[in-house]
């Protein structure tokens, strides 16, 4: 368990399907769950990282604060999807200040989008253990940049809300935030798994340093939307159907199981290709199990498939599991089946104020 730490943030995380919130106390005896909570968006609301409504979704948003008596300003909040670039790049030794100044220049090469129209921020990576003398002359340093038209949806949509962006961070870090504070073994190589409604997220962890992160447009929605061109109903119906809220005719059966069993295995074949990515980069890096969370990690038989298609033990990840529930407060019910879509803003409410 990480060291109590001050000035924590609200941590908000705003997906295409719902928002979800989080807060979290320190104490000396460690980390209290403080509030949770989450609210449904519209469809369309946001589409793949990009606030499509702003008003509505701000809307959605001031309502869920009054809803959880949430009286802090200061947030916490992540980016994820096609805007955003996360590289492992190696340079020339340089101090942080002579890197800081270079950056720029040095990150040309890797990103895929005109530099100007990009936010840049770096993280050196540690050195390993027994490296060789030329090894030593290099450096590891982890880039990401984000572009500046999707920051700036973020940070308008916060201000419209009257709150105060203080921690902009992107999905994978957040993830792997929530990861460290689980009850999950933390040496080792674990590949974590975070399938929301529209972004697939896998940030591929290494004794405690990520070396990897994809993001892929693969989700929850796509079953929802294959079932309401399929069945000829109306999106909210599809919604039901897929949460087996909705009883099926029997002649309707086939198709959705088919629908589940061929969308579940895309996604399990695109995690197993970059997990086979990993292993032949980083031949030192085996990945010993899957970490799974989301909300579409809920669907059945994921596990199974996932687990089938990579020959690895899937798990799922439980964000509460190491805090304190104070049951007065939270019905243990609700937080077991909130779970897997908590993880990223229990991530993002681990930030503080002065964090990089």
């Amino acid at each position: 368990m990480p060291a109590p730490r001050k000035n924590q943030l609200i941590g908000i995380d705003i997906g295409s399907h719902s928002i979800k919130i989080a807060e979290i106390e320190d104490s000396k005896k460690g980390m209290i769950l403080r509030n949770f909570g989450m609210i449904g968006l519209p469809e369309k609301a946001v589409v793949e990282g990009s606030i499509k409504e702003i008003e509505v979704v701000s809307a959605a948003l001031k309502n869920l604060l009054k809803n959880l008596k949430i009286k802090g300003k200061d947030v916490a909040t992540s980016i994820s999807g096609y805007s955003v670039i996360v590289k492992k790049i190696t340079i020339p030794q340089k101090g942080e200040k002579d890197l800081e100044e270079s950056i720029q220049s040095e990150s040309e090469q890797y990103i895929p989008f005109d530099i100007n129209d990009v936010n840049l921020d770096f993280q050196i990576l540690p050195s390993e253990e027994g490296e060789t003398e030329e090894r030593q002359e290099l450096m590891d340093v982890l880039l990401v940049a984000a572009k500046k038209d999707i920051v700036e949806e973020y940070i308008s949509l916060l201000h419209l809300t009257e709150l105060n962006p203080v921690v902009l961070d992107i999905d994978p870090f957040a993830l792997q935030n929530a990861f460290e504070i689980s009850s999950h073994e933390q040496s080792g190589c674990h590949a974590l798994v975070h399938i929301g409604a529209q972004q697939l997220t896998i940030n591929v962890i290494k004794d405690g340093v990520s070396i990897f992160t994809r993001d892929s447009s693969y989700g929850g929605a796509q079953i929802t939307s294959e079932i309401q061109k399929r069945l000829d109903i109306a999106y909210q119906e599809a919604e039901r159907v897929k949460l087996g809220a909705r009883p099926l005719e029997i002649e309707q059966r086939p198709a959705v199981e088919e629908i589940f069993s061929s969308t579940v295995t895309k996604w399990a074949q695109e995690i197993k290709r970059a997990l086979d990515f990993v292993a032949t980069t980083f031949t030192d890096s085996r990945v010993e199990n899957i970490i799974l969370s989301g909300g579409s990690s809920l669907l059945p038989g994921l596990s199974k498939y996932i687990g089938m298609e990579t020959g690895l033990k899937v798990e799922m990840l439980n964000p509460f599991a190491n805090l304190e529930i104070r049951e007065r407060l939270f019905d243990p019910g609700y937080l077991k089946y909130a779970a897997p879509m908590a993880v990223i803003a229990i991530g993002l409410a681990l930030r503080s104020i002065g964090d990089r």
